[in-house]
């Protein structure tokens, strides 16, 4: 099968070769990929910016999620049948998702919206699924809550916005000034044009925060929160406490102790927590989105579509910061895209 690949950390250009299809598994499916979307964490993968969490043998297929057809079932397999049209994010150990060919753990998909193309639900499990855990799992998001959720034009911020509406809450987002009738129509309360104002001048008394900055925007995101607030970032550097609970040795929880110590102190002055989140794929949870999305309550935003032979052009494009929500990578170009 084709795919776009790696071969060292820090390679510049994604290269397209010829590899294998991946071996299905008992509990897997094999899918074949429609389209797929490019996400940050695919970028910091390929620049060796996750290796204290993640190891990967080279060469590396990058990707994350898709949505596609089923074309073969493993032998425990009860929930899919070959020619299912589904979508998922698929587990950290197993990316892959640039290629023509995808083998992914049935837990781990559900089946496609109905009233979605392929390409409209490829940009779904990432950003949603992440959103989905961080405002309603980790912050329990609800009624007249106030978060702020940074960069809203982006494709984590369009999902998240209209899942936070979703429960009544009070949402402030960061966009630049071309893009705020935009973020307004997406359900956006107060508006910030982070070129013209800083947010942590403009806002205050937050519940949370949503961070997909990092670095100094995560640090500022402390200046504007209530005690006991939370701050929950995808962007930020992990803290002891997340190695933790994720199961890393000792050394490394101490080196990410290190990392983090002036979160720490910023949590412990604000009397604020800090939370790191890496994001978990879950089938049901794609359920529940799957219902929201065909009854109308979240729409997917599409930036670009390009094909996987000009995936450098999107992975570009990602890099400048620039998308108005999600870049998709149309795989299987002589298939007719059907709802």
């Amino acid at each position: 099968m084709k795919a776009a690949l790696i071969r060292k950390y820090g390679q510049k250009n994604l290269e397209i070769a010829e590899v294998d299809i991946p071996t299905v598994r008992d509990n897997d499916v094999l899918v074949k990929i429609v389209a797929a979307s490019i996400n940050p964490i695919d970028l910091k993968t390929k620049d060796g910016k996750v290796k204290m969490l993640l190891s990967y043998k080279m060469p590396l297929i990058l990707g994350s999620d898709f949505a596609g057809i089923v074309e073969s079932v493993g032998k425990n397999v009860t929930k899919y049948k070959i020619g299912d049209k589904v979508y998922g994010r698929v587990q950290k150990n197993r990316i892959g998702t640039f290629a023509e060919y995808i083998a992914v753990d049935q837990g781990d998909i559900a089946l496609k919206p109905k009233n979605l193309t392929f390409e409209e639900a490829a940009s779904i499990p990432l950003v949603g699924l992440t959103s989905y855990q961080a405002l309603y799992d980790i912050m329990q998001l609800k009624a007249d809550d106030k978060v702020l959720i940074q960069a809203g034009a982006g494709g984590i911020g369009t999902i998240a916005i209209q899942l936070a509406k979703l429960t009544s809450a009070y949402v402030a987002t960061t966009t630049s000034a071309k893009n705020a009738d935009f973020v307004k129509s997406l359900g956006a309360d107060k508006i910030i044009d982070y070129r013209t104002e800083n947010f942590e001048e403009v806002l205050t008394d937050y519940d949370y925060v949503y961070d997909t900055m990092g670095g100094e925007t995560l640090e500022k995101a402390f200046r504007i929160i209530k005690p006991n607030g939370k701050v929950v970032s995808l962007s930020g550097i992990p803290n002891k406490r997340f190695a933790k609970e994720y199961g890393l040795p000792l050394w490394k929880q101490i080196i990410l102790g290190i990392a983090t110590r002036n979160i720490s102190k910023l949590e412990k002055k604000t009397n604020a927590s800090y939370h790191f989140l890496f994001m978990k794929p879950s089938g049901p949870q794609l359920e529940i989105l799957t219902n929201l999305i065909e009854q109308g309550k979240i729409q997917p935003i599409i930036d670009q579509v390009v094909s996987l032979n000009n995936i450098q052009t999107a992975v570009n494009h990602s890099l400048s910061g620039r998308a108005k929500g999600k870049i998709i990578i149309r795989v299987a170009e002589n298939l007719k895209d059907e709802k």
